[in-house]
């Protein structure tokens, strides 16, 4: 089989129906290039909207649940400490949540070569008050070294420096929603009232938002040392340790291992945020369907167009046979037609694609509730030219095998008789 020929006839014939065959290769990058920005702006969106709450979230969090003793009283008894008892007494304290002997804890979770990073932390609810109105809030006193660089909580700061939480006593950052509340601006000084009726006056040094009401609306941040000296406690009171694994997949795993290690309740990063996983799957899903989708009608549109150009070619596939040719080599010449268009189509695909996808990476979209944002989502990756260039030769070869097949078929006498 001389390719080399096979080649030369089948670009000669594309170009011989050049019009039908350009309609073909637009096909096929009209649908290359809507599957690229597709799949990159619904990935771009995941990761907006994930960042919202997972990138807020440790892979693993450990802490101490409150919760009633576990030995109640009435289980010492000999008389009634094997039988199922219903009476409760014992009820659980606010001291419970500290995780006791914290600094021996952070030191072998980073001696852990799994563990990227930890951030100590007290998370705790107190009252703002507002005049004579007391807003429900909750204070987490953090290492902002820490918090920083594992969740990089200066890009959420729309006013202020998020170092000041280091460097100034008693200062703290509120949430935007919190902040537009209590009518309060930078410098301002705010009362704390913790749950003990300890008013603690704390100046307003920033506000954070982080795009979600529930948060912006109630949470605010201070130093650890800051939060310790409000609630009274010594140096090493912490209720929290986050803790960035290299591998996140592995969260379950070492969850369940931490809690049993240290003794203390523990959960992973999927466990908490199982619906928002489940969203980005689904949208993910409908990103590719709709992509592929795309691919195969474009690959009906090839299929229609060889169709139509074997039966205007009959004459040359007639010479062709009874020049030498086997229906094996007219099948190739046709399959590689489609070929040709395929690669001609989804390279030029690919180009449009990624420019299309930079036009929309470039659109503002701002909005209110997500500062940080200035233009539209788009996450760039090989991953999905290399699917996307594939997938076009792949539907260009299956749209290109059936009518080739019928091409290699054809009997030349019927039609040279016909003519």
């Amino acid at each position: 089989m001389n390719f080399k020929l096979i080649i030369d006839i089948s670009i000669n014939l594309l170009r011989a129906r050049l019009k039908q065959s350009v309609i073909a290769g637009v096909g096929v990058t009209f649908g290359i290039m809507m599957f690229i920005a597709l799949v990159s702006f619904m990935n771009g969106l995941n990761q907006l909207l994930d960042g919202l709450i997972l990138n807020r979230t440790p892979h693993v969090r450990l802490y101490n649940e409150v919760k009633p003793s576990e030995n109640q009283p009435i289980n010492a008894s000999k008389k009634y400490g094997q039988t199922q008892n219903f009476i409760y007494s014992v009820k659980p304290k606010d001291s419970g949540k500290e995780i006791y002997d914290s600094k021996a804890i952070m030191k072998t979770l980073l001696a852990d070569e799994r563990v990227i990073g930890i951030a100590p932390k007290i998370n705790t609810q107190v009252f703002f008050n507002a005049g004579n109105i007391e807003l429900a809030g909750v204070i987490n006193g953090v290492d902002i070294t820490a918090e920083e660089k594992l969740f990089l909580f200066s890009d959420y700061v729309i006013e202020g420096d998020s170092k000041d939480l280091a460097t100034v006593s008693n200062s703290i950052f509120l949430g935007k929603g919190l902040a537009d509340k209590m009518l309060v601006n930078i410098g301002d000084v705010i009362n704390v009232t913790t749950a003990q009726g300890d008013v603690i006056p704390l100046k307003v040094m920033g506000m954070f938002q982080f795009g979600l009401a529930d948060l912006d609306n109630t949470q605010a941040y201070t130093s650890l040392a800051t939060a310790q000296k409000i609630f009274d406690k010594p140096a090493a009171y912490i209720t929290d340790i986050q803790i960035k694994l290299k591998d996140i997949t592995t969260a379950p795993q070492i969850a369940i291992e931490y809690a049993k290690l240290f003794n203390v309740d523990a959960i992973d990063i999927q466990t908490a945020n199982a619906q928002f996983e489940t969203g980005s799957s689904v949208r993910t899903i409908i990103s590719y369907a709709v992509g592929v989708t795309l691919l195969i009608v474009a690959g009906f549109g090839i299929y229609n167009i060889l169709n139509m150009m074997i039966y205007e070619k009959m004459d040359s596939i007639a010479i062709l046979k009874a020049t030498g040719f086997s229906g094996q080599d007219v099948k190739w010449v046709f399959i590689f037609i489609s070929v040709f268009i395929g690669i001609a189509g989804g390279l030029l695909g690919l180009l449009c694609g990624y420019i299309l996808s930079v036009v929309i990476d470039n659109i503002p979209f701002e909005t209110a509730s997500l500062p940080t944002i200035k233009t539209y989502p788009i996450y760039y990756k090989a991953t999905y030219y290399i699917i996307g260039i594939c997938f076009a030769l792949v539907t260009t070869y299956i749209a290109g095998l059936f009518p080739a097949k019928k091409a290699s078929k054809i009997d030349p006498v019927d039609i040279i008789r016909g003519k």
